[in-house]
């Protein structure tokens, strides 16, 4: 399979690679695929209830939510590309040559900045998984009733995206040397657990109030 042309699998395709023997896609890919079927979920809700005379009073905020939802969702399927290409990017640095000091100098150099490369990609994924569960929230007390249960499913799908996601973080950060990014990549990390468990808890609230 061509992963260059992932997004024209069919859903059989992907499965079927996820469980093969191929390296990817990996846990991060898989984490960003969840993560665009929460944002579309989202955007599906905020889909049906544009143009819904009951609806009317928010529909400018729901059509300010769908186009946030929509551009996530597209930021999570580019995330979901790159870490494929950034588990590539770190199989031709393994395969540097190592014969002499200055080629060990060069490759160490290397593998510090597809490291880095490698936490940042799921760290944005996570960080777009945040957003998804933002705009969960803004949808649910004023999303269409006769579908507000996928509201709650968006919510639920993308907290557990961000802490997957969160897990390529997490192996790739004790190889870096950078101290200062590892402290700030930590910190990002609590805050975004923190903050995703209560909005998730208060979507899901909202969505079973409204059922």
């Amino acid at each position: 399979m061509d992963m260059n042309k992932i997004w024209e699998w069919t859903t059989d395709e992907f499965l079927n690679v996820s469980a093969s023997s191929s390296p990817t896609p990996g846990g991060g890919s898989v984490s960003a695929y969840v993560g665009a079927l929460a944002a579309s979920m989202t955007c599906m809700v905020a889909n049906l209830t544009v143009g819904k005379e009951k609806y009317k009073d928010v529909e400018p905020q729901v059509k300010e939510i769908l186009a946030e939802a929509e551009a996530v969702l597209g930021m999570l399927k580019e995330g979901l590309s790159q870490d494929i290409a950034e588990f590539s990017n770190f199989m031709d640095v393994l395969k540097l040559p190592k014969s002499t000091d200055e080629e060990k100098a060069v490759r160490a150099e290397k593998m510090q900045e597809v490291l880095v490369s490698a936490t940042n990609t799921p760290l944005g994924i996570s960080q777009n998984c945040f957003r998804v569960l933002q705009l969960a929230q803004k949808l649910a007390p004023i999303g269409n009733k006769g579908a507000i249960s996928d509201v709650g499913v968006s919510a639920y799908l993308a907290e557990s995206a961000l802490k997957s996601a969160m897990l390529s973080v997490d192996i790739n950060l004790p190889g870096i040397k950078d101290t200062a990014y590892q402290e700030k990549v930590k910190a990002e990390r609590t805050r975004l657990f923190e903050e995703a468990a209560a909005i998730c808890a208060d979507t899901v609230a909202v969505v079973q109030s409204r059922m």
